[in-house]
C-alpha cells in the first residue's frame, strides 16, 4: 500500500529549481534508501515528503488510509542532529525523555509507560549505561545515537533519517541498520533513510531511490532494488 508519494514536484531555493518533476512512491512497511552524489538535494526532498517545504509545482499526498485511523506519528533525524557542543547541559536521558512530550501534550504525565519507552530506547542503540552522561560529553556516534533513540520514543509509524550515520563506526553503522530492519519488520514502521553508504546499507534496505544531477542543476529519481536482511538489536562498541 502507497504511504506517501510526490508526482512531478518542482522546486527550488532561488529562480531555478534543484528539484524538476520527481515522482516517488513510498510504501507501508519498507525500509527505503535515497542516495545520490554530494548536491542532488536528498535533504530537500525529505523536507518536501514531512510538509517543511512547499514545493512550487507538483503534489505531495500522504494516505490515510495507510494509517489504519491512527494519527501519523512522524519521527525525523536531520542531518547533523548530533551536533551539539560540549557545554550542552542536557543529559542523555533528559533528552530522549523530551521526545515523548509529543504524544503527552503540554499538560501530560509522564509515568511508568514513558519510562519504559524511554529505558528501551536507549537499549535499543545502546546508550542505556550512559543515560546520566552529559550531551557535549560524548562522541559524535554516541550523540547520533541518542538522537535516534529520541525518535524511536514517540513510537512513530514512520521514521525519516538524514544521514544518521555520521560519526558512526563501521560496528555501529551496522546495528543501525539492523535496527531499523527490525522497525519495519516487527513493528511496521515505515523507514525512510538518506544514505552514501550503500556497500553497507544496500543488503538491508528494500528499495533504493537514486537521484541524480541533471544538465540543468535540477534533480530526478531512478532506480529501485529489492534486498532482505536479518534484525538484531544494538551492540555497544
Amino acid at each position: 500500500m502507497i504511504l506517501s508519494s510526490m508526482e512531478n514536484v518542482v522546486f527550488g531555493y532561488g529562480e531555478s529549481p534543484v528539484v524538476n518533476g520527481v515522482s516517488l512512491d513510498i510504501h507501508k512497511g519498507e525500509f527505503l534508501g535515497i542516495t545520490g552524489p554530494n548536491g542532488t538535494a536528498k535533504t530537500t526532498v525529505l523536507k518536501i515528503l514531512l510538509g517543511l517545504l512547499k514545493p512550487w509545482s507538483g503534489e505531495v499526498r500522504l494516505n490515510q488510509e495507510a494509517f489504519d485511523g491512527e494519527k501519523p506519528v512522524i519521527g525525523y533525524v536531520p542531518q547533523n542532529a548530533s551536533a551539539f557542543n560540549s557545554g550542552f547541559p542536557s543529559r542523555v536521558i533528559e533528552l530522549v525523555r523530551s521526545g515523548c512530550h509529543s504524544r503527552l501534550g503540554l499538560f501530560g504525565r509522564f509515568g511508568s509507560e514513558q519510562e519504559r519507552l524511554v529505558r528501551d530506547s536507549l537499549e535499543q542503540v545502546g546508550m542505556w549505561e550512559l543515560r546520566r552522561r552529559r550531551i557535549g560529553e560524548l562522541s559524535g556516534g554516541q550523540k547520533q545515537r541518542v538522537c535516534i533513540a529520541r525518535a524511536l520514543v514517540q513510537c512513530p509509524n514512520v521514521l525519516i533519517l538524514d544521514e544518521p550515520t555520521t560519526g558512526m563506526d563501521v560496528r555501529s553503522r551496522t546495528a543501525l541498520y539492523r535496527l531499523m530492519k527490525h522497525q519495519v519488520r516487527h513493528h511496521g514502521v515505515t523507514v525512510v533513510m538518506v544514505t552514501h553508504g550503500l556497500e553497507e546499507a544496500g543488503r538491508y534496505l528494500d528499495r533504493v531511490i537514486t537521484l541524480e544531477r541533471l544538465e540543468t542543476e535540477s534533480v530526478e529519481t531512478s532506480a529501485n532494488i529489492g534486498k532482505t536482511a536479518a534484525d538484531d538489536r544494538w551492540e555497544m562498541g
